[in-house]
């Protein structure tokens, strides 16, 4: 969780002069991390927010954009809660703050999603509703196989309203339902780094981008390391079958093989962790790699109809049942 932290603690610091963008952001933060309650009768905004960093601005904005004055109180880490919260409370004025902000609509019902206005605005806009949910509540996973920018999300309305509005900053989202929970991911490392630097974690993108080409440089060498096993292996064993027949096939024809090709099935005995390339350049005169090859494989197949004919075990008589030939 370091590496949301971090991003948490840059957005929270970013600085944005449109009005129409602190707002977007704020009614983002109030929608994904509050609710609407009732206290002595008064509709009440409330904002759970995990750093004092980001209440401070949360504070900020209300008393500059609204002129509504806000209190805080720290909830204290206990159970699956490993770090205090801080509680920003709006009761004067909460019920023309929801409506400013798009928690109630006329007629005092709680908006379910996001208001219309804060998905269809410029990209700036879009960009302080990805920032404001992140901020609220957004997580972001190291780089790797299982790579993740994901918000949580009060309801369906509020992941699907998330999902267009990434949709018209051209990055690919998908909402998804966990366990009664709704959820937005970003999963592609380029869309994740891209929707960073929208939102203004300009610092924490490069550190990610970082860690992420670090990790595939290392899978990819890890690749080819298990490559490159997985070729010595099937030479090794390809090497011990070969010298298995050409074994059996010199036993089988005794005296009757041709002085070339017993050349041949004495190198292979000879040099036995040779290729067969190598195998041509111990020969004397050299000979090519087709040229051994072809000559161990007549040895073996006139040894084979030997035994066929003589009713005996073949030259994979000695071949383990789990060996390829």
């Amino acid at each position: 969780m370091a590496l949301t932290a971090d991003v948490k603690e840059e957005l929270a610091r970013v600085g944005v002069s449109k009005t129409t963008v602190r707002a977007a952001e704020l009614a983002t933060i109030l929608r994904f991390a509050g609710g609407l309650h009732v206290i002595s009768n008064r509709i009440a905004v409330e904002a759970e927010l995990d750093s004092p960093v980001l209440g401070r601005r949360v504070r900020k904005d209300l008393a500059e954009l609204y002129g509504v004055r806000s209190e805080v109180a720290v909830v204290s880490a206990s159970g699956t809660r490993q770090a205090n919260h801080y509680l920003v409370r709006v009761v004067d004025g909460g019920e023309t703050l929801a409506r400013q902000t798009g928690l109630l609509d006329a007629r005092r019902r709680p908006i379910r999603g996001l208001p219309n206005r804060l998905t269809t605005g410029s990209r700036e806009e879009l960009a302080a509703v990805w920032r404001g949910a992140f901020l609220a509540r957004g997580t972001l996973t190291d780089p790797g196989r299982s790579a993740a920018l994901e918000v949580i999300c009060p309801g369906n309305e509020a992941a699907m309203a998330l999902v267009g509005a990434a949709g018209r900053l051209h990055i690919p989202a998908k909402a998804r339902e966990v366990r009664g929970v709704h959820r937005v991911v970003i999963r592609d490392g380029e869309a994740i780094s891209a929707m960073l630097v929208l939102m203004g974690a300009v610092t924490s993108v490069t550190a990610w981008e970082e860690m992420r080409q670090r990790r595939e440089v290392r899978a990819t060498a890890n690749r080819l390391v298990n490559f490159d096993d997985a070729n010595l292996r099937r030479s090794a064993q390809a090497a011990v079958a070969a010298c298995s027949r050409v074994e059996r096939a010199l036993e089988i024809l005794d005296d009757d093989v041709p002085e070339h090709l017993r050349y041949a099935g004495d190198l292979r005995l000879r040099f036995r962790d040779a290729s067969l390339d190598e195998l041509g350049h111990h020969a004397d005169p050299p000979m090519t790699k087709d040229a051994v090859a072809g000559r161990i494989r007549r040895l073996l197949a006139m040894a084979d109809k030997r035994a066929s004919d003589l009713g005996i075990p073949g030259t994979d008589a000695n071949l383990p049942p789990d060996m390829d030939e």
